[in-house]
């Protein structure tokens, strides 16, 4: 992640090799973490952990975990998802004393949580698709249910470190009131291919602007849509 000209923080996301079961299904086991670097930790150190068991047949999350440490800041969350009973049950525990509860959320079926729903994306179909329209992926975050949607750009050619790439080009709508406000531009760049491996993310913050470029990749499912 680059913030201007400052390299700031690296993310990994891995599809682990395990076979675990939750409720009697097979999952996939997905972790995300991120963290910064170098000058970033002197004013602000970010070290953040998901998980998400998805089952592989659905793609629906069973269970999702979430490990933030963020400046002096910790929040645990555990997320089990029930979809035949339309239930969330959540377990929070951190910093504020106050906010450490077990509650019951309803929930509709296919409910994604923030990380799941990111391969979710990945395994649509987008030549159904025209550009410019709004694809919506129901998502589970801080204890509440928002509409994941991004529009469909179309095509687009990226320079990569893999050379120039085919993408699929996405812009989300971005939720009002975090780190990235109303106005924000932001733009997904995946891989147009069987893959649809992200390659790019550009936005603009309330103060400046961020750019994550992908650093390396193994395990694909096919090769990469690079343009001789």
């Amino acid at each position: 992640m680059h913030y201007g000209l400052i390299d700031a923080g690296e993310a990994t996301l891995e599809v682990k090799p395990d076979n675990k079961q939750i409720g009697g299904y097979n999952t996939f086991h997905i972790v995300g973490g991120g963290y910064t670097t170098g000058a970033f930790n002197m004013f602000y150190e970010v070290k953040d952990r998901y998980e998400s068991y998805i089952d592989d047949q659905s793609l629906n999350p069973l269970l999702f975990i979430r490990r933030i440490k963020e400046g002096g800041w910790v929040t645990n969350q555990d997320y089990i998802f029930n979809h035949k009973k339309s239930m969330v049950k959540v377990t929070r525990s951190g910093t504020d004393k106050s906010k450490n509860y077990d509650t019951v959320f309803a929930a509709k079926p296919g409910l994604q949580d923030i990380l799941s729903a990111g391969y979710y994306a990945r395994n649509i179909d987008y030549t159904q698709y025209k550009v410019g329209d709004i694809i919506t992926i129901e998502t589970f975050f801080d204890e509440e249910v928002w509409p994941f949607m991004f529009k469909y750009m179309g095509k687009d050619v990226i320079n990569t470190k893999f050379g120039k790439v085919r993408c699929i080009k996405l812009k989300p709508v971005l939720q009002k009131g975090r780190v990235f406000n109303d106005k924000s531009k932001m733009t997904i760049w995946l891989s147009d291919d069987a893959n649809h491996l992200p390659l790019r993310l550009q936005a603009d913050v309330l103060v400046g602007a961020i750019k994550l470029d992908i650093k390396e990749y193994s395990g694909l499912v096919g090769p990469l849509a690079i343009v001789k």
